[in-house]
């Protein structure tokens, strides 16, 4: 599943209190998403490790009774002792499941089918999500018990989507030449190599590291291992080198100027780039200009970079939705190309 794609699954089994366990590699966003996902439902959230927790978190502590001292209960405490307080609809979430060992992922069987352990019983708002890598990602995942798996509803694996990704990025005030540079480069988006080298791979996560980093506008003598650092090299490398055809571009302001008599370029990597640099740029006063520049490349047969562009500007600025120029393009050939991102 791609991430809109989870999120709305999650909106679904939360509300109906239905367990969902969420598989993919490290880094992807799982963890993101479903704090999204419960931050839509209004729901509170319960975060648990099991891979650092012991049998006892999930079950109680022994504990004398108090009114009859020869035998004994299970006195829940953290996490354990919040659900079972809870009044409103709450998420609890097993983060990194797979990591857990047997004993502490055969601890949260019984909560998770029926929802009890030893006489404590988990209130009807108290819903569990879990997350975990896959074994092949070598991320300390030795598996998961079959009778756990069997307990949830439903196991689903996130995969990374460059659109999706594309979308958050423009939120979150990721780089142009970074959203730009991965959309011709979607496959550096999520390229997990599990190593026993101390390095990183290009994912989600460390492409917004290597943002952070990329934004601090360090020397150059040190930007590149310090980028390296966060995606590796040979994508630090493909990056850096992208941002100086970036700098290279035929002039943002000379199409917004004249979009009628603006050069085209031909090379899909410095497409890529003036799609992503006119679309930060977009607002509903320079619209009229950018759908001229757009209807121009849709008639080079380069419609993809266009609709790129309109998608994008919307995206940013939805006020744009509300302009002339917006309304007459609707109606143009030009309207199919954004439906998309209209709706």
């Amino acid at each position: 599943m791609k991430a809109s794609q989870l999120s709305k699954l999650l909106s679904y089994c939360i509300t109906a209190h239905l367990p969902v366990l969420i598989t993919g590699a490290p880094g992807i966003g799982k963890s993101d998403i479903v704090a999204k996902a419960a931050l839509d439902a209004n729901a509170d959230v319960i975060l648990s490790h099991p891979a650092v927790a012991d049998p006892t978190d999930a079950k109680g502590l022994p504990w004398v009774d108090s009114n009859d001292t020869s035998s004994a209960t299970f006195l829940p405490f953290g996490e354990l002792a919040r659900a079972l307080k809870a009044t409103k609809l709450t998420v609890w979430f097993l983060d990194d499941l797979g990591q857990a060992p047997p004993a502490v992922q055969a601890s949260y069987m019984q909560l998770l089918l029926a929802r009890r352990v030893n006489g404590h019983i988990l209130p009807d708002c108290v819903t569990f999500v879990a997350a975990t890598n896959r074994r092949t990602d070598r991320a300390g995942v030795s598996g998961i018990l079959e009778p756990v798996k069997s307990r949830f509803a439903s196991i689903v694996e996130l995969t990374a989507d460059i659109d999706e990704w594309s979308a958050w990025a423009f939120d979150h005030a990721i780089p142009a030449e970074m959203i730009a540079f991965l959309r011709f480069r979607p496959e550096l988006l999520s390229k997990f190599e599990a190593s026993a080298d101390l390095t990183n791979s290009p994912m989600p996560r460390t492409w917004a590291s290597a943002a952070k980093l990329f934004s601090l506008n360090m020397p150059k003598a040190i930007e590149f291992a310090a980028i390296a650092g966060a995606v590796g090299e040979g994508a630090a490398t493909e990056f850096l080198a992208f941002v100086r055809l970036f700098k290279e571009l035929p002039s943002i302001d000379g199409i917004l100027i004249d979009p009628d008599a603006a050069k085209i370029p031909d090379q899909p990597a410095t497409l890529y780039a003036v799609a992503t640099a006119l679309s930060m740029r977009a607002n509903s006063t320079n619209f009229g200009r950018i759908a001229k520049y757009a209807t121009r490349l849709m008639n080079s047969a380069k419609g993809e970079f266009a609709a790129l562009i309109l998608r994008d500007s919307i995206r940013r600025d939805p006020a744009i939705q509300q302009t002339t120029d917006f309304v007459k393009l609707v109606s143009s050939p030009l309207g199919s190309l954004i439906s998309g991102g209209v709706q």
